[in-house]
């Protein structure tokens, strides 16, 4: 490690909190990895630590999300109002502003966070109805997540007195199957729809951290290097069998995956596209 870099405790304990891992073993994958967070992430899973999942999904401690959709049903929006404490997040009037700001998206049909910002409500922005709110509250608040999705059919679902949101894109109209994929997502908090959905990239850093973790474990050792792929590539499967919605099993009956759900509705539903917003 380059004598300039020191690890401190602040990023020992952000590390420590995004992944679950020890105290010790923090701070050696920071001093191993320089710093680099991610790296550091990565540095822990090759040891063979099972880490806390660390998704994007993941955008305030507090806050209200709202999760809504147009009266046709083909357009869904997500509206993360962040603020400190549960004391805020948890009274009545501040839930009430965190859904006149998700009406005020889908009555607009508000296409980015910056629109929404500009989006007038009773005569004002949005942007000044946070500050307001910002100075009667005395704590900071804000948008912090704006999402939007259209499909033929989308169903919104929220979970945990407006801790989490859901949207499904369907390809036709489904309403139940949407909230039970919806609350699936919740549950399971797949990465992506498919395997063919998950970037090239992250099945690249899975696949190198799975063989890393292999090379390490001496009932491996003197393994050819065609075994060690055959070996990688099966526990990839597992992979996206646990991390890809529709090979998930179906939380509602562990006897089906999500896929053979949806064909069981009707053998042409399919989910286009998913997104899930949490606080925490």
């Amino acid at each position: 490690m380059s004598a300039t870099v020191q690890i401190t405790a602040a990023e020992i304990n952000k590390l420590r909190q995004a992944t679950g891992a020890g105290m010790m073993d923090c701070r050696k994958a920071l001093t191993e990895t320089n710093g680099d967070f991610e790296a550091a992430i990565d540095w822990l899973r090759k040891q063979g630590q099972k880490v806390a999942a660390k998704r994007s999904d993941r955008e305030a401690k507090e806050g209200v999300i709202i999760a809504k959709t147009s009266a046709d049903n083909k357009v869904g929006f997500i509206v993360c109002v962040a603020c400190e404490t549960d004391f805020v997040s948890k009274n009545a009037d501040f839930v009430a502003f965190a859904k006149t700001i998700a009406d005020a998206a889908v009555n607009n049909d508000v296409k980015s966070l910056e629109e929404l910002n500009e989006t007038a409500v009773g005569g004002a922005k949005v942007a000044d109805l946070v500050n307001d709110k910002l100075a009667a509250i005395g704590e900071k608040i804000g948008i912090a997540k704006f999402v939007r999705i259209e499909a033929p059919f989308v169903a919104s679902y929220i979970h945990g007195a407006n801790r989490m949101g859901v949207l499904v894109g369907l390809t036709q109209e489904a309403a139940e199957a949407g909230k039970d994929v919806a609350m699936q997502i919740a549950a399971m908090n797949p990465l992506a729809v498919d395997a063919a959905s998950i970037p090239a990239e992250t099945i690249e850093r899975e696949r190198s951290i799975v063989i890393e973790t292999m090379k390490q474990d001496p009932k491996m050792a003197g393994k050819p290097d065609e075994m060690l792929g055959k070996i990688a590539e099966g526990k990839l499967n597992a992979f996206f069998k646990e991390q890809t919605l529709l090979a998930q099993a179906f939380v509602k009956d562990g006897g089906l995956t999500v896929e053979a759900y949806l064909k069981s509705v009707n053998p042409s539903l399919k989910v286009t596209e998913f997104r899930r917003v949490a606080l925490g």
